[in-house]
């Protein structure tokens, strides 16, 4: 009897304890819905766009911003797919207007964003010896792209179309021979010279700036091209007042500042 008094006894603690614990947040403040926003976005953004999602969740309690960075292609490919997202970012408006055509964003819904332009990248040592643009063509030098139906692969053909007015025909077809690796987006090229596995490789402005460590060689104006990135809330997405509430901050003044920061062209 005495021992069953004591099990009974052990049990109306617990019991207890169990009742005086604290409620999880959600419970202790019903009002606050945790909500998460789901960002897809060109992986030239990863570096800005992870500082402005920081920022955005400090101003949004509850709110958590989950990213998917990658090739602008891959990224409307997995949206057509099924992919489940609030917002779209590309880094050219060709996977853009894939997306309105397949009714992932509402027509006239995109607004350009930012610009950027092309620079080539080398690694410390220059192992490559790669003084001069025309040095992209010397035989044996390791040139890493990004595959041609990616943004900036794309973007660096024409600029090697535009180079080949300046240093003769053949140029572009030289260069093109180099190619060791065309990646499926521009932080993979970063990563192969930043390795030392390439001599040279052509990515935006703004990677340089997020990889400080690598020599670079500017590509004059007059042969450069003007990237465009443009930014949508979803027609389908699971929060549409986050997803525009998140496109109006990236067009922000303090966003635009954030990008500016991180070697985008910003457009205000």
């Amino acid at each position: 009897m005495f021992r069953r008094s004591i099990r009974v006894m052990v049990l109306i603690v617990a019991l207890a304890s169990a009742c005086a614990a604290p409620a999880p947040p959600s419970a202790r403040n019903p009002t606050r819905e945790l909500r998460t926003l789901d960002v897809f976005a060109a992986a030239s953004l990863t570096d800005a766009f992870t500082e402005i999602g920081r920022d955005f969740e400090a101003a949004h309690p509850g709110v958590t911003v989950a990213f998917n960075f990658g090739g602008s292609q891959n990224l409307r490919t997995q949206l057509e797919l099924g992919a489940v997202a609030d917002v779209f970012a590309s880094a050219n408006q060709k996977e853009m207007e894939g997306a309105v055509t397949a009714g992932l964003v509402v027509s006239g819904a995109a607004q350009v964003f930012l610009t950027n332009q092309l620079i080539v990248i080398l690694p410390p040592d220059n192992p490559g010896r790669v003084e001069k643009l025309e040095d992209l063509a010397r035989s044996g030098l390791k040139l890493v792209l990004a595959a041609e139906d990616v943004p900036v692969g794309s973007y660096s053909r024409q600029v090697l179309e535009e180079l080949e007015t300046q240093f003769g025909a053949g140029f572009k077809d030289k260069t093109l021979a180099n190619v060791v690796s065309n990646e499926d987006n521009v932080k993979q090229i970063v990563a192969k010279v930043q390795l030392g596995e390439a001599d040279a490789g052509l990515v935006y402005g703004s990677d340089a700036v997020a990889a400080p460590e690598l020599k670079t060689l500017a590509i004059p104006t007059g042969f450069n091209v003007i990237a465009q990135y443009p930014i949508a809330a979803l027609a389908r997405a699971p929060h549409p007042d986050l997803a525009q509430a998140f496109v109006d901050d990236v067009l922000s003044s303090a966003g635009q500042a954030v990008l500016k920061k991180w070697g985008f062209i910003p457009i205000h």
